[in-house]
């Protein structure tokens, strides 16, 4: 069953390593025949948090974020990449979710983290686990960490570890369980 999955980068850094593993997940998400369109705060521009989505009268927010929310009310699932910034996630990922709220609701979520060192940013999955939930979109139980980054993937995202490809499969294989039993939950009705 396809699914629509858009892929959240979290960094705008001009050397950011994060964009090598959105393209390995776009491509492995494409791959199962699912919708994983990428989201690039660098690319979108967005501007620091003034007013939600929601706060602007309708049809009246900038064209970002219209686009954006009509890509989120389509979607079944997020996959989130975040970097580990002061142990901690970086801003340009708090600014790009903290736009919207309802657009989130009952979908899961998926968080791959990755850094430099060996611990492959689990210590901001854990914050960002919190806040997705707060916004609606809980974290799957498994985390797709990536340490190492630079020698685990190449810029094109493909994989240079043999154990990336085999865990990103059970990774994604967990987030499509949640995704189709969420959406059939969603046809059904939501609590609100």
């Amino acid at each position: 069953m396809s699914l629509v999955c858009p892929v959240i980068l979290g960094s705008v850094r001009s050397d950011r390593q994060g964009l090598r593993a959105a393209r390995f997940l776009v491509r492995a998400l494409e791959t199962r025949g699912h919708e994983a369109p990428l989201v690039d705060p660098a690319e979108l521009k967005l501007p620091l948090l003034d007013r939600m989505y929601k706060e602007y009268p309708k049809g009246e927010a900038p064209e970002p974020l219209e686009r954006l929310a009509a890509l989120y009310r389509r979607a079944d699932a997020f996959v989130v990449v975040s970097a580990e910034y002061n142990h901690s996630i970086p801003p340009a990922l708090s600014n790009t979710l903290d736009h919207f709220l309802e657009e989130y609701f009952w979908r899961p979520s998926a968080i791959c983290c990755y850094s430099a060192g060996q611990y492959g940013g689990v210590r901001a999955a854990m914050q960002l686990r919190a806040m997705l939930a707060e916004l609606g979109a809980p974290s799957i139980p498994s985390l797709l960490p990536i340490p190492r980054i630079g020698k685990a993937l190449s810029e094109s995202g493909d994989p240079a570890e043999a154990w990336l490809p085999k865990a990103a499969s059970r990774f994604l294989d967990e987030l499509t369980w949640y995704a189709e039993a969420l959406r059939a939950q969603r046809q059904k009705g939501t609590p609100y």
